[in-house]
């Protein structure tokens, strides 16, 4: 008698999976919040520098390592496997 092999199919039906929608969605928004605080310094008086708002912790540290940690959560998403379906 012939032995029948059961072979499992594996489907992968998209590219990501949720969980990597979330992380790249997570590295977006941290992106995002990471640009708006960059954002402004503008004085109402031109003649006037103000080095406190331009040289602030907010934007030249704080912001700068929230993009950075934005792109990191991105490559997260990327790189990370999807989870398989396993069908018979």
């Amino acid at each position: 008698m012939l032995k029948e092999k059961k072979e499992k199919v594996i489907v992968i039906n998209n590219l990501f999976g949720k969980e990597n929608y979330i992380w790249m969605i997570a590295g977006l928004a941290v992106i995002a919040l990471g640009f708006l605080l960059m954002a402004g310094g503008k004085s109402a008086d031109p003649t006037k520098f103000n080095a406190d708002d331009v040289y602030s912790t907010r934007r030249i540290t704080i912001a700068p390592l929230l993009i950075i940690i934005g792109f990191i959560l991105e490559i997260v998403g990327i790189m990370k496997k999807p989870k398989v379906v396993v069908s018979n």
